[in-house]
């Protein structure tokens, strides 16, 4: 198989239009999943690792207001695996840098609030890497797929 690109989809990042989106996405993400031949634990993984991600997005990123929220979505099936990518033109913001992977182990008074749900959605993607391009945060997931024969 060659790669396959996904065409991309455009969604509003605004609050008042938040479910909206957010089902768009799904079901991008699950249309994509199912192109990849993913099964269904690794496509229910994928989808809520964009979803949290996509969240925040709408939660934090464009919370102050930008002229035109947008965020981006595109997939490209590989031999290898499915990566979705989410795009966004809010503040920066590295999902890697803010994990509390370390703090789990303390006690719940004394961890530190907010982060979870990146911890999670990080961890439930076989890779996650992200990068500042062009005024862009380009998040990008990736689900292996599974071997035939």
């Amino acid at each position: 198989m060659s790669n396959v690109k996904i065409p991309a989809i455009i969604v509003s990042g605004k609050t008042a239009q938040m479910g909206e989106s957010l089902s768009a996405i799904r079901q991008f993400v699950t249309t994509a999943s199912q192109q990849a031949g993913l099964d269904k634990q690794a496509m229910y993984r994928l989808i809520l690792a964009v979803d949290e991600i996509a969240t925040n997005i709408f939660t934090y990123g464009y919370k102050d207001g930008h002229p035109d929220p947008k965020i981006n979505i595109h997939a490209l099936i590989t031999d290898d695996g499915l990566t979705v990518t989410l795009e966004d033109f809010s503040a920066e913001f590295d999902p890697t840098s803010h994990q509390v992977k370390d703090e789990l182990e303390n006690d719940l008074d004394e961890r530190t609030i907010g982060g979870l749900g990146v911890y999670l959605a990080l961890s439930n993607v076989d890779s996650f890497s992200y990068e500042r391009v062009d005024g862009r945060n380009c998040n990008n997931f990736t689900m292996k797929r599974q071997k035939s024969g």
